[in-house]
């Protein structure tokens, strides 16, 4: 590479983080027009409630208790949304017999109320159309295109039918046979099936939606009677979307009473104090490895800690704009993904050193030295990425915040030696410093 590219390559890496260092730090030039994106934080840093509900599955067949759960995961999930908490952190737990429901409500300002809706069983209905269908419609429309609408005069057009989940059997993900297309088909008991048919009689041509805690999950159209109590939900699905759909059907379908056995807030000055303690853990380590690279590494010790401070930069972008959840151990993850990028700089150094003793000029030697390092980084960063990858798969909340942060970590860690270092390496080429040898 020439050197007006080097220079060109490393303006821009200056200017890059140059923008991003303002974007995630706005108060640094005091610049009014650039947005100050918070950083999300996580239930130990921000404060906030973590629930644990037991479920009961006595009246669940074997076969269905997996995907109930998943479904009530699901509802309960769109439940605590309602209260506007941030990433709320809604999983599943089995241990031997015992179903539980791990609920983490960050920044929660009422977990009493939080804890009252939560607590209720999914509620699934079906419901039809109104009488006077088209003018309530219109008239919503009207309102609607109002300036200052006042959505409280909105009247929704759809009524509730004695039709509700405990008459439904099942609900498959299944295909429509002509297009292929994923379809849902549910299945009712004796008694909803006869429901189900003087519905679809009075409705055929109308719409049919069906509500999951009165928020609708499907609008279907009838096109004829059903009889027989079975009926396929289509439409524009995509597959996952399809899946989703029948496992909320049977999470309302199969009641899953859950009960609180366990409560623990987490106050905001707690979790002050943590936030505290880790980011002053970060910067006594980063400047201890500041310390370590220029004392054993002199200028490429230098350099490399100047790359390193980018790539804080830029992993922290990166959280803020993804967004990404920080935790103690999301922070943990970053933390030692600072220690896999000092690696492969030792790595690169310890090639390049090995080069200069032989012999070689400085050029060949940073080339060489990078080359020869690479098999090493690449292998040592790709084995911990798939062990980073498999804990984020099986993991629980804390261990996929820890995973993740140590995996984006560790991918940009690689940007940085191999391209941010080499480049602040090359600029050097042909200098009057490439000739003092105790520098390198």
């Amino acid at each position: 590479m020439s050197k007006k590219r080097v220079c060109i390559t490393v303006f821009f890496i200056f200017a890059l983080a140059f923008v991003l260092g303002n974007l995630v730090y706005p108060k640094f030039l005091n610049i009014s027009k650039i947005p100050d994106i918070p950083f999300r934080l996580g239930l130990d840093l921000q404060g906030g409630t973590h629930l644990v509900y037991e479920a009961d599955i006595s009246g669940i067949e074997e076969k269905n208790i997996s995907s109930s759960m998943e479904g009530l995961r699901d509802v309960i999930e769109r439940r605590v949304n309602l209260f506007g908490v941030q990433e709320p952190v809604v999983q599943t737990q089995e241990a031997g017999y015992s179903h539980r429901l791990i609920v983490e409500l960050a920044g929660v300002k009422d977990p009493a109320e939080a804890i009252k809706m939560i607590g209720q069983t999914p509620f699934l209905e079906f419901r039809e159309q109104k009488e006077n269908y088209e003018e309530i419609v219109n008239k919503n429309t009207e309102i609607i295109k109002e300036e200052e609408p006042d959505l409280d005069q909105i009247e929704d057009p759809f009524q509730s039918t004695e039709l509700n989940g405990k008459y439904l059997k099942d609900a498959q993900l299944d295909s429509d046979p002509t297009t292929s297309l994923p379809t849902v088909s549910i299945q009712f008991d004796d008694e909803g099936a006869r429901i189900f048919k003087e519905l679809t009689e009075r409705n055929v041509g109308k719409l049919m939606p069906i509500y999951i805690d009165g928020v609708p999950v499907s609008i279907p159209r009838v096109q004829e009677a059903i009889v027989g109590g079975k009926a396929q939900i289509t439409g524009s699905f995509t597959y996952e979307e399809a899946k989703t759909l029948a496992r909320n059907l049977k999470a309302g379908a199969l009641p899953v009473p859950i009960n609180l056995v366990s409560q623990q807030s987490v106050g905001p000055t707690l979790g002050a104090i943590s936030l505290a303690q880790s980011l002053k853990a970060g910067i006594m380590g980063f400047l201890a490895v500041i310390a370590f690279m220029i004392i054993f590494y002199r200028l490429p010790g230098l350099l490399a800690s100047l790359a390193l401070a980018i790539y804080i930069i830029i992993i922290l972008f990166l959280f803020k704009i993804i967004p990404v959840t920080l935790t103690l151990a999301g922070i943990g993850g970053l933390i030692l993904s600072i220690g896999m990028a000092v690696d492969a700089n030792i790595l690169i150094f310890t090639r390049m050193r090995e080069e200069l003793k032989e012999g070689k000029d400085f050029s060949y030697a940073v080339e060489n030295g990078f080359n020869r390092a690479w098999a090493s980084i690449r292998d040592g960063n790709l084995t911990t990425i798939i062990v980073a990858l498999i804990l984020f798969v099986l993991g629980t909340s804390f261990i996929k915040g820890f995973a993740l942060t140590l995996t984006i970590g560790i991918l940009m860690s690689m940007v940085s030696a191999v391209v941010i270092t080499k480049s602040f390496l090359r600029i050097f080429k042909g200098s009057k410093l490439e000739k003092i040898k105790w520098l390198w």
